[in-house]
């Protein structure tokens, strides 16, 4: 779950915005219409490959494994990559995907946190052996319900604020042209 939250929460940010610098890209307003997909992939690829079937087939599947973190990184980096194109064209667009995404990782943070009993016994059992006290199965669930409850706002709510700063800043620069006119 660490290496999850690292690889979509820090890493894909962290390289998409390298990348955009290194490589000085223009923004593309063709890639707004990717925003939405991007945004229903990486919900969809984090949900599913947490449900407890997936999850302990990944366990038991090398190449399942391999195929889960490859697909959440790549939807990490899809996701990041047309956030960072539409802040710069549509920054509501790009608002309202980490707002949505935001909500929908902590839910799933909520789910493993508050669940009376652990979730992925079968997944569990394949990574820490047959036997494992339920208990601790139940305490690990939680503590990466809590990693979740912390990591995945603070990058959300940290981009959505960068975004909506921009946003007011260039509203501010280019004058009360923007505003509605009050007298109206």
């Amino acid at each position: 779950m660490a290496a999850h939250i690292v690889v979509m929460n820090i890493a894909a940010p962290f390289l998409v915005i390298l990348f955009r610098r290194v490589a000085v890209i223009a923004p593309n307003p063709a890639s707004a219409r990717w925003i939405g997909p991007a945004t229903a992939v990486q919900i969809a690829l984090l949900w599913g490959w947490h449900l407890p079937a997936p999850l302990a087939f990944a366990y038991t599947v090398l190449g399942a494994l391999m195929l889960m973190h490859v697909s959440l990184f790549g939807a990490a980096l899809w996701f990041w990559w047309t956030v960072l194109e539409e802040a710069e064209s549509a920054r509501w667009r790009a608002l309202g995907a980490l707002l949505i995404t935001g909500k929908v990782f902590c839910l799933l943070g909520v789910l493993l946190t508050f669940a009376p009993r652990a979730l992925f016994v079968r997944a569990a059992e394949l990574c820490l052996g047959a036997g494992t006290a339920a208990g601790s199965l139940l305490q690990d669930q939680q503590l990466a319900g809590l990693l979740m409850l912390v990591a995945c706002p603070l990058t959300y709510v940290l981009a959505g604020v960068v975004i909506a700063a921009r946003w007011l800043g260039d509203i501010e620069r280019r004058g009360p042209s923007l505003l509605p006119d009050p007298s109206v």
